[in-house]
Order: structure tokens, then C-alpha cells, then sequence
């Protein structure tokens, strides 16, 4: 064999073994992180920015998803078929569930909103889950998604343990979830029937170097008991006068915004899940770019991150 057959055997022999190397050393440090979704999936939102009507997104996210959210409002919301389908395409139920427990009352609080625990909250939830026969439909369901930035929304941690306390006590089995928002992480009580705790930070271009960051994450750990684990919300919006001005950050570098989160829920032991915010456009601010009108390298980033937690090639 003359040598440049050699070199050109031991280029491709390279090539080879870098993707290799590089796909086994992505799902070796990421065996922790078991979730992968987005926001707005199944939440009668109409993404404003394309010309049908649409407002379930299952279909566009299944193939490197594994949990899609669906909006609860009413106590008599049937949603077994909204469950079915999504578990149709290898995908579990996040089930928004704040307007079941809680309502709102009045401006207040740091949002400038004010909710309270409903009187009758244990009644709406044993409606709830009597009309969607949950205690025989529960391998439907991921998470429930109780607490929306309930400090931020001046919801008081005996009132957020009463709702989520009575939940676990009906599902035992089944993961509660809250979010808070990052300026409310110093005030926030976690109680101890929640399972997975996250919290919304935006605009930010590379949030594994970002020491504001970390220090918010950092501190939602030291309220967290051994038990509890981290849904790292991710960035997958674009607003250009927030994102861009604010952040310093281009339409087309969500696509390393993406990959900064995903390094960092890999060095995150107690990271279970990412959750994209958010899928379809126009949410927020009518100007709003969401994950799924977002340049082609952006998309097939997000696609990647989650074929790779999801195990769905």
C-alpha cells in the first residue's frame, strides 16, 4: 500500500471515529437526564405566524420528545383522548394544572398578580381526576405541573404544600413539578411533595458559563432535598429586542444557547428533564420567534439534544 492510500485510510479512519467518539461521549454523561420536551405543545395556542389553524404541535416534536404538556383549566376537562394520543407517539402528558388549585385574586406580589389557593380545591381535583378515570390512566401522565412561579405569583408555601400535598397523597407514584421565576428563587419553600423543581431565566447567550446563572441554580440546589431533582427550562425563544439587544445574542446562536444548556444539564447530576420554552410563535410578545420557526441549524440542534436523552434514532 503506497502512502497515499495510507493517509487517506487513516483520515477517513479518523473522520469515523470522532463522530463515533463524540455520539458516545454525549449519551455517556448524559445518562441522568431521562426527559426532553417543549412548552405550548398541546395549550390552545395558535401559533400566529403561519396561515392554519393549529393549535396542537405533538406531531412536530414526537420523533426527539418524550413529554409534551397539555392545559388543564376546568375540573370537567376530559382529556383522556388529548393523553392517548400523545402517548400514541411515545410521549407522556405534563399537565398544567394552576387553574385547578389556584385563582387569581388580585394585583400584589412581585408579578404584580396575586393567586390563592381555591376553597374548594380538593373537590375540583377529585372531579378532575374522576372524569378522566386517572387512577387507571396514570401511565398516561409524566408530571404534574402545579405550581407556575407560585413566590412570583404571591402564592404562599402553605397554600402551594396544601395543593401539591393533597396531589401526592392521591398519586403517589407520579412526579409534581414546580417552576419559579429566577428573581423569586431567594424567597421560594419547596415542599417536600414536589419531586422536580426548575426555574425561567431568559436572554442569556452561554448560561453554563453564566455565573449569574449558575448562582440561581446553585441556590434552588440548596433548597432541594436528596429526593428532588432539577428541570432545567430551556431557552428556545426568540424576541429580538430582548434577545438580541439584551443579550447580545443572534437569531441563529440559539443554536449554541442550546448547546451551552445541554453541557450544563450534562454536569448537572441532579438535572432529570429539559424543557424547551417554548414551541410555537407569537407567546409572550406577538414578536416572538418559537423553537419551531427558528433557523434550520437552531432546529436541528434541539432535534439532536433530544434524540440523544430521549434514545429515539
Amino acid at each position: 500500500m503506497n502512502q497515499v492510500h495510507k493517509y487517506i485510510l487513516l483520515l477517513i479512519f479518523v473522520i469515523i471515529s470522532c463522530k463515533k467518539d463524540d455520539s458516545s461521549e454525549i449519551a455517556s454523561n448524559s445518562d441522568h437526564i431521562k426527559f426532553f420536551g417543549f412548552t405550548l405543545i398541546d395549550t390552545f395556542w395558535d401559533d400566529p405566524t403561519d396561515t392554519e389553524t393549529k393549535t396542537n404541535y405533538k406531531d412536530e416534536i414526537y420523533e426527539f420528545s418524550n413529554i409534551a404538556d397539555i392545559l388543564v383549566v376546568n375540573p370537567s376537562d376530559n382529556i383522556v383522548e388529548r393523553m392517548n394520543e400523545i402517548a400514541n407517539l411515545q410521549m407522556k402528558s405534563v399537565l398544567h394544572l394552576n387553574e385547578i388549585f389556584f385563582e387569581q385574586v388580585g394585583t400584589g406580589g412581585h408579578s404584580g398578580t396575586e393567586y390563592d389557593l381555591r376553597n374548594d380545591y380538593q373537590e375540583r381535583w377529585n372531579e378532575f381526576v374522576a372524569v378522566n378515570q386517572l387512577q387507571s390512566n396514570q401511565e398516561l401522565v409524566q408530571t404534574f405541573y402545579i405550581g407556575e412561579e407560585p413566590t412570583w405569583n404571591a402564592i404562599s408555601f402553605s397554600e402551594l404544600k396544601s395543593a401539591t400535598d393533597y396531589v401526592k397523597s392521591t398519586f403517589a407514584n407520579i412526579p409534581i413539578m414546580i417552576i419559579e421565576a429566577y428573581p423569586a428563587i431567594d424567597e421560594l419553600q419547596i415542599p417536600s411533595s414536589v419531586d422536580w423543581i426548575g426555574f425561567d431565566h431568559y436572554f442569556i447567550k452561554d448560561p453554563k458559563n453564566d455565573v449569574t446563572l449558575r448562582s440561581e441554580l446553585n441556590l434552588l440546589k440548596s433548597k432541594m432535598n436528596t429526593s428532588q431533582n432539577v428541570m432545567l427550562i430551556m431557552d428556545t425563544h426568540y424576541i429580538h429586542w430582548a434577545h438580541g439587544d439584551v443579550g447580545g445574542i443572534e437569531l441563529e446562536g440559539m443554536k449554541d444557547v442550546a448547546k451551552s444548556y445541554f453541557k450544563l444539564a450534562k454536569e448537572e447530576p441532579m438535572v432529570i428533564g429539559i424543557l424547551g420554552y417554548f414551541w410555537p410563535s407569537g407567546f409572550d410578545v406577538s414578536e416572538s420567534i418559537g423553537a419551531r420557526n427558528m433557523p434550520q441549524s437552531v432546529q436541528e440542534e434541539y432535534i439532536r439534544i433530544g434524540k440523544i436523552i430521549t434514545a429515539k434514532n
